[in-house]
């Protein structure tokens, strides 16, 4: 899938990371599996953690995902209730320090979707921002 999705031959990867082809192919069939080495070779080629090269994450039980690149992370869905109401992922709010009564700014892009931000951090970037400006002599 990470082959595809960045536009490689087999035989581009397997020269990439010091393999061959025929190597390669194995992996991709399911014959065999890379070493950790060649793991972490192809981990930085696709720009992904070693760890989401070998985990498998689906939406929903159904379709498989590729691997989110170093730094993002794809943690499933939610859904919205009749209040409008979500969840957000128990691993999401420990790894971020999320808890009850905390404020998030909701942040839109009309055609990516909907981000949601700690109003703490938000508000650093933003104060951040507005430092940086000050800074810009006028034109």
């Amino acid at each position: 899938m990470l082959r595809n999705i960045h536009g490689f031959s087999q035989e581009e990867i397997a020269e990439k990371i010091g393999i061959s082809r025929q190597a390669y192919a194995k992996w991709e069939n399911g014959a065999t599996v890379p070493d950790i080495e060649k793991c972490m070779h192809l981990a930085e080629v696709y720009g992904v953690s070693i760890d989401s090269l070998v985990k498998t994450t689906t939406l929903d039980g159904k379709e498989v995902l590729p691997p989110p690149q170093t730094g993002k992370n794809i943690y499933g869905s939610v859904t919205i209730n009749e209040r409008g109401q979500l969840v957000i992922p128990k691993e999401v709010r420990d790894k971020f320090g999320l808890t009850g009564g905390q404020k998030l700014i909701v942040l839109t892009d009309d055609k990516e979707g909907i981000a949601l931000i700690p109003s703490e951090m938000f508000e650093k970037k933003m104060h951040q921002a507005m430092e940086y400006a000050a800074l810009k002599p006028e034109k």
